[in-house]
């Protein structure tokens, strides 16, 4: 299976607020216009199968993919945001100051969100659900479209990278990785954090 992992495009909050779970955040006008864009340069791809977290942004950024691939988007769980407990709405700035944030970039593997998950148990839900699309799809190319923390676990543990380096991968709004998975159960992973073109080029 090739997977195409894309995380979805610009809200108000990006950049700006830890929007976690809130279900009610949307794409911006920017955003719907990128989540497009995405569609146009990802459109000849022969994507068989279309999976979004079911978190609205993501759903928004989904939606002209799969009218692009002629699939309907098929939400799943196990491609959610991490669940950041009370740091969840909260300002990055806000959030920049705590020395809780510094144990996170320091220590990724041992960090517990408040009242939230850890990224171990983000990786582990995240890889599962990736490895049962690769027994369920076999050779087919197939599209998710998630968030920046779900893809970041994802590629280190394929990348066999440590989670405590997790943050040196960068995953930019509506961004593409690509992860392969073969059935002789060896991995590539070619591309990270692919950039969608900018507007003019389309």
């Amino acid at each position: 299976m090739r997977l195409y992992l894309i995380r979805h495009a610009v809200t108000a909050e990006t950049g700006v607020t830890l929007s976690g779970r809130q279900s009610g955040v949307p794409l911006s006008s920017a955003g719907l216009a990128m989540a497009e864009r995405a569609a146009v340069e990802l459109g000849d791809l022969p994507v068989r199968a279309l999976y979004t977290s079911p978190i609205l942004r993501c759903r928004q950024t989904a939606r002209p993919l799969g009218a692009r691939w002629d699939v309907a988007p098929t939400i799943d769980r196990g491609l959610i945001e991490a669940n950041y407990g009370t740091w969840t709405g909260r300002s990055l700035k806000s959030l920049y100051r705590l020395k809780a944030w510094q144990r996170l970039m320091e220590s990724a593997s041992r960090f517990r969100f408040p009242q939230g998950e850890t990224l171990v148990e983000v990786q582990r839900r995240a890889v599962a659900t990736v490895e049962a699309m690769a027994d369920r799809h076999g050779k087919d190319t197939v599209a998710a479209v998630s968030h920046a923390d779900v893809i970041r676990v994802v590629l280190a543990h394929y990348l066999g990278m440590p989670l405590d380096l997790v943050h040196r991968l960068s995953v930019g709004p509506a961004a593409v990785s690509i992860v392969d998975l073969y059935d002789s159960g060896s991995v590539a992973v070619p591309t990270v954090n692919h950039p969608i073109t900018s507007g003019g080029q389309h």
